[in-house]
């Protein structure tokens, strides 16, 4: 145990020192660098049960200790700097101005303070490295919550200028699960300083975390964003994160790789984690040294430490086996995955094969397009990808350029519209580089960007947007001069592009190469000058290329002939990205048929899934009433699974004219409810897709409330409440949007609500069912507690409880009626339960 003394003494050394600030904010970019190149690093372990087993109090925020207990912080950096650690966290997870509003702090008083106790504690071992250490916010962002982007970007800048006049070496953000949430974090450090950089996510076991987001998405989006290091942390012990750091290795880039887990799983009775040090380092060691014999490993994790649970005897032991790594055994960076890749926030698509990206969202051409467009009928346009995305299109084009409009803001709203309700990555299209930045600055994931050309005006203005943003970029082979009339020309233009984007710092790998489709209706060597352009593009540059295929037969009859015979054509030199209609059968079978042909489809299995269940889909590549959503032609059930709000509403209004509006609450919106919650467990749809179609089916009941009053659904009244101690809120509000809409009514009591509260408003409001949730290991005794107090008082309500760290068995052990695994489950037991008389 240190002192106050010896803690005072400790920061008036680090006083004296503070004159050396500005040379050391010179060189900590320097050091990080020279840190990455030895052979393995070692990072902390945590930091919050540290603290309680130091007086913490169970829910008190930890960054209050920063002033109330300045030593005792001291005292745990100090003891992982001893142990070995080469980078420790500032007392600063929570730092942020949502987070710190209960203790009256600002996130610059926190930060500053805690970095100057870090530096002190670690006084005595010049090559440590502090970091300031940034956790999310703990609010969900739009769609699937209320939070925006820009909202977002502004509370992690205010917590990065303060880790900037603080001093910290470097930025961790870490245990995020939120992708999109990452970036805005991600932009705010490359925005507002120069500090390294270091991301990590928590995932589940099925290499997702809860909103979504797959292992692969992550490591593709935060290396392009150009994070120093990725990595994973918390939820999981060692044994569990192994698949889930084989896949990061897979999809790193090359950009180094750290894992931190837990100390194994709680013991959901006495909230202890189950793997001791020794356990804990024997589970590590084949992440630390690389074994021949796990393809995983044979690159290495650049960088290991601990998460809940660990100690510094944790981390003493992982400095010991890393002490024994040599340089020949271990890798400094992670392997590269086969081929590029964009995503979406919860799909990956892998550029190993080509890929059809979808046209339709475009007005060029269409009058119905154009009208959604003037009229801001985004449900029109997101009819249109789903419909794309049902046809078997990869990627999906974005266009939304037309003079009526503010191009800007459309783009903003079609993007953040089209992620809620779509899985595909997108390809933004858009001449005007305000409109791109617009959208890439709000993308979820790494997309693609239709394009660039040779011209000097749009290589200045739109390949710095393409790096700072990390999304691959779509090159046309135009230039000043227009497009030139021969192969070898639109190769030079190529080559020009290419090497302008390496200049800024893009990979080989960014780039795609769009060679430009001219009709033959005009030009019969047309198709055959821009067949030879791909292939020399393909073989001399070796850069994956992209054509809008249908502007081969513009001005023809027979022209889905034509687009299926080009195309075939097309992908025998070498096409990669097809830019097609994906709801014409001719061109989309020519893809599947060259992909099923050439060995991209194993086992034929896509081929055969698709035409053995194809009863004939009528192709339709002209601008129609049967393109975007038809009222006529889709179901309530339909639009509520999709996502479509304003479709929806309609629906039901029509519905209203001849149906009771109870037969239309039970025999589609719940059935409807009842299909996203089922597909959620399957995990064929993830929590945006499911919050989604809860948010549609409220917009459909509002519309039968108006008709016939408030009292047409009154299911029954749920008391939820996160238990004392804990200030996690999410999962709750989850719960509650999700049974709203069910047509229960909810008394929502918030988050850190002591017994006596819970169990006052029960008695107050007479309620047959309470749903406690928990967040925190420390935090279980409440919940206990909670459940003994409404016991005592005799009061005959029922009691559900949920959370990540909970089991069904700690739920019997404590006294629980029943146990929500999640959302859904918690849904289910409210149908039970009120389904019952009395």
């Amino acid at each position: 145990m240190f002192s106050p003394f010896g803690f005072i003494k400790q920061n008036l050394l680090y006083e004296e020192s503070r004159c050396a600030a500005n040379h050391a904010l010179r060189v900590f970019m320097k050091n990080f660098k020279q840190l990455l190149n030895r052979n393995h690093v070692i990072f902390d372990g945590a930091m919050g049960t540290e603290l309680q087993k130091r007086g913490l109090k169970p829910g008190e925020p930890s960054e209050l200790f920063n002033f109330t207990s300045p030593e005792k912080v001291s005292e745990v950096i100090r003891a992982y700097a001893e142990a070995g650690s080469d980078i420790v966290s500032a007392n600063t997870f929570c730092a942020n101005r949502y987070k710190l509003s209960t203790i009256g702090k600002s996130p610059e008083e926190v930060i500053v303070r805690a970095v100057e106790i870090a530096r002190g504690a670690v006084h005595d071992f010049p090559d440590v490295l502090v970091a300031l250490d940034c956790g999310p916010i703990g609010q969900l962002l739009a769609p699937t919550g209320t939070l925006s982007f820009d909202e977002a970007y502004e509370i992690f800048a205010e917590v990065v200028k303060a880790g900037v006049k603080s001093g910290a070496d470097l930025v961790v953000l870490q245990t995020f699960s939120d992708l999109l949430e990452l970036k805005a974090a991600i932009l705010a450090v490359k925005e507002n300083s120069d500090l390294p950089l270091i991301c990590s996510m928590t995932f589940e076991a099925n290499k997702r975390t809860f909103t979504g987001c797959p292992v692969s998405a992550y490591a593709v989006t935060a290396s392009a964003l150009g994070a120093d290091v990725i990595g994973v942390n918390c939820s999981l012990g060692p044994k569990e994160l192994r698949p889930i750091a084989d896949e990061l290795i897979r999809f790193s880039g090359g950009t180094p790789v750290m894992v931190k887990p837990n100390a194994g799983l709680p013991d959901p009775v006495t909230g202890e984690f189950m793997l001791n040090a020794v356990d804990f380092a024997a589970e590590m060691q084949d992440l630390i040294i690389p074994n021949s014999l796990n393809s995983m490993n044979s690159f290495g994790v650049k960088i290991t430490g601990g998460c809940c649970g660990t100690t510094p005897e944790y981390i003493k032991l992982l400095r010991n086996i890393a002490n024994t790594a040599n340089s020949s055994a271990v890798s400094a960076v992670g392997a590269d995955y086969e081929g590029a890749a964009v995503c979406s926030g919860v799909k990956t698509v892998v550029l190993d094969r080509p890929r059809v990206i979808g046209e339709r969202i475009n007005p060029t051409g269409k009058r119905l397009f154009k009208e959604a467009l003037i009229n801001s009928d985004v449900d029109y346009i997101l009819g249109q990808a789903l419909e794309q995305t049902r046809a078997g299109a990869d990627i999906l084009d974005v266009n939304v350029g037309l003079p009526e409009i503010d191009e800007k803001h459309m783009m903003q709203k079609v993007i953040e519209s089209l992620q809620g309700v779509c899985e595909l990555p997108l390809q933004i299209d858009s001449g005007d580089p305000d409109v791109l930045e617009s959208a890439l600055r709000r993308y979820n994931g790494r997309p693609i960007v239709n394009s660039v050309n040779g011209k000097e005006e749009s290589l200045a203005s739109v390949l710095p947007l393409v790096k700072k943003y990390g999304a691959m970029v779509i090159g046309l082979t135009l230039d000043e001069n227009g497009i030139p009339e021969t192969a070898e020309a639109r190769l030079e233009i190529a080559r020009k592009i290419l090497e302008r984007a390496l200049a800024v710092g893009l990979r080989k790998e960014d780039v795609i190469i769009d060679c430009l489709t001219l009709t033959v209706s005009t030009d019969s060597a047309a198709a055959q000058t821009t067949l030879k352009a791909v292939e020399s593009v393909n073989r001399e540059l070796g850069l994956k290329t992209a054509l809008g295929v249908s502007n081969v037969s513009f001005g023809l009859p027979e022209r889905e002939l034509l687009n299926a015979t080009f195309l075939t054509m097309a992908l025998h030199n070498g096409l990669s990205l097809p830019i097609i209609n994906p709801n014409d059968e001719s061109v989309m079978g020519a893809v599947r048929a060259f992909n099923l042909l050439n060995g991209f489809d194993e086992n034929a299995s896509e081929f055969i899934g698709v035409y053995s269940q194809q009863e004939g889909r009528a192709s339709n590549s002209s601008d129609s009433s049967k393109s975007g959503t038809n009222l006529s032609e889709i179901s309530l059930q339909s639009a509520i699974l999709s996502g479509l709000k304003k479709d929806g509403a309609e629906i039901t209004s029509r519905l209203l004219e001849t149906l009771h509006p109870m037969d239309i609450v039970n025999n589609e919106l719940i059935p409807a409810l009842d299909k996203a919650g089922n597909d959620f467990e399957k995990g064929l749809i993830f929590l945006p897709q499911l919050l989604l179609s809860a948010e549609t089916a409220g917009v459909c009941f509002d519309k039968i409330k108006a008709e016939i009053g408030t009292s047409a659904q009154d299911k029954g009244t749920v008391i939820l409440a996160t238990v004392k101690g804990d200030i996690h809120d999410i999962g709750k509000n989850i719960v509650k949007v999700l049974l709203e809409n069910y047509g229960y009514k909810i008394i929502d009591l918030g988050k850190d609500v002591s017994a006596e509260t819970i169990a006052d408003s029960v008695e107050k409001h007479g309620v047959r069912l309470v749903g406690l949730s928990a967040l925190m290991t420390t935090t279980l005794p409440a919940m206990r507690q909670t459940i003994e107090l409404l016991q005592e008082r005799g009061l005959s309500c029922k009691v559900m409880v949920g959370g990540a760290i909970l089991t069904a068995d700690y739920a019997d052990t404590i006294g629980a009626d029943f146990y929500a695994k999640d959302a859904k489950g918690a849904v289910d037991i409210a149908k039970k339960l009120f389904s019952e008389k009395g």
